[in-house]
């Protein structure tokens, strides 16, 4: 059910309500955030969506932008949807929560407002300014989870098991496991994209000689590998008891 509905005006401030929307939803979780142009879906009954909605949610946010109560002179249509919902929560005693898009945008005046949105004048409003976008969003979020008790904690994720594996990956082509603990076996098959160099991947015996000379290039020692220049047929190393060659001892 979506206890927090979004209230704003196409075309006057709709970005910062979208963006406030986002962060809301990151807080609270998508199902409990109602946004018209993101919780309608197409093919929906308009009207009857926003009724619901209205009914249902447990405070109203209206955003207001710099020519809310000017814009093409919308608010005095009794058919404007802004109003409309602005309306029947007042009338349903849903608390309204007017933020004010821009520190310097001064509070609205009941003069300027139809006699049934008057009462939004009164209303301790809050700011929501790109110069303090999480600290707006924060005091927003804060008042409204003071309106709406339980809303606190992110209702759409669990938290992890103690011990749990956390992860997250990009695009993965292939598998891809994430566990704490496993038993039995696990199979799995390798793609790689473009590589450049050797790769040596999957079953089968690595063999390798420890004592390597090329140029003034030396290795020596058990595990380690050289690799160089093109590469035609197996590479194979192998960790196992010592072998003793012809040179060692000398």
């Amino acid at each position: 059910m979506p206890e927090i509905f979004i209230n704003y005006r196409t075309g006057d401030g709709e970005s910062a309500a979208a963006h406030l929307r986002d962060k809301l939803v990151e807080r609270f979780g998508n199902r409990h955030v109602f946004y018209a142009s993101r919780s309608i879906e197409l093919g929906d009954d308009y009207e009857e969506k926003l009724e619901k909605a209205l009914r249902q949610c447990s405070v109203l946010i209206a955003v207001i932008g710099p020519r809310w109560t000017t814009f093409g002179k919308k608010l005095a249509s009794r058919e404007d949807w802004v109003r409309r919902e602005i309306e029947k929560a007042l009338h349903w005693g849903t608390p309204v929560i007017p933020v004010l898009l821009g520190r310097h945008m001064p509070r609205i005046s009941a003069a300027d407002l139809p006699e049934e949105l008057a009462p939004l004048a009164d209303l301790q409003s809050a700011v929501f300014d790109t110069h303090d976008v999480e600290g707006g969003v924060r005091r927003i979020g804060d008042a409204v989870a003071t309106l709406v008790p339980g809303l606190e904690v992110e209702p759409d994720s669990t938290a992890p098991e103690p011990g749990a594996v956390a992860n997250k990956t990009g695009d993965v082509g292939g598998n891809a496991v994430q566990a704490r603990d496993v038993s039995g076996g696990l199979d799995f098959g390798t793609r790689m994209g473009e590589v450049n160099g050797q790769v040596h991947t999957g079953s089968g015996d690595l063999l390798h000689n420890p004592r390597f000379h090329h140029g003034d290039r030396h290795f020596h020692g058990d595990g380690a590998t050289y690799v160089e220049g093109d590469q035609r047929g197996e590479t194979r190393h192998y960790y196992g008891e010592r072998r003793r060659d012809a040179e060692e001892g000398r």
